[in-house]
């Protein structure tokens, strides 16, 4: 087993035409030690390099993470926390990475505390009021 950062992990997943030898190199080395290890903060990076670097949609980034769940070659670090964050990612309007912070505090049976609108619509999660006493 070997672990690989978030360059490693996105070109094996994308098929990036500007990076061929690493796309090739990546899928090699992946496919050599059988099962790899992903941590959790590449699983968060990787959802922004996806959105961000390779502009993908919801839809595409979703389908990515599912790829990933689904191969049995990636050990996924937190996957029951991974799971629950995916199912809410795809049925809501937050980012993945608040997913991943509210599916850990749900798993610690305590509420998330936050700022951000879209995320306070889920179930554990309050909204924190900037009028005091409201």
């Amino acid at each position: 087993m070997i672990a690989v950062d978030t360059n490693v992990l996105v070109r094996a997943l994308i098929d990036d035409p500007e990076q061929p030898a690493q796309v090739k190199a990546s899928r090699a080395l992946i496919k050599k030690a059988g099962e790899v290890f992903v941590a959790q903060i590449v699983q968060v990076e990787t959802v922004w390099v996806l959105e961000t670097v390779y502009d993908l949609k919801r839809d595409d980034v979703l389908k990515v993470l599912d790829a990933l769940a689904l191969n049995s070659a990636y050990l996924i670090e937190h996957e029951q926390i991974f799971n629950e964050a995916l199912t809410m990612f795809r049925m809501n309007t937050a980012d993945f990475a608040d997913y991943l912070i509210l599916a850990a505090a749900q798993n610690q049976e305590i509420t998330l505390a936050t700022f951000d609108k879209r995320l306070s619509r889920s179930l554990g999660v309050k909204l924190i009021s900037l009028n005091p006493g409201t």
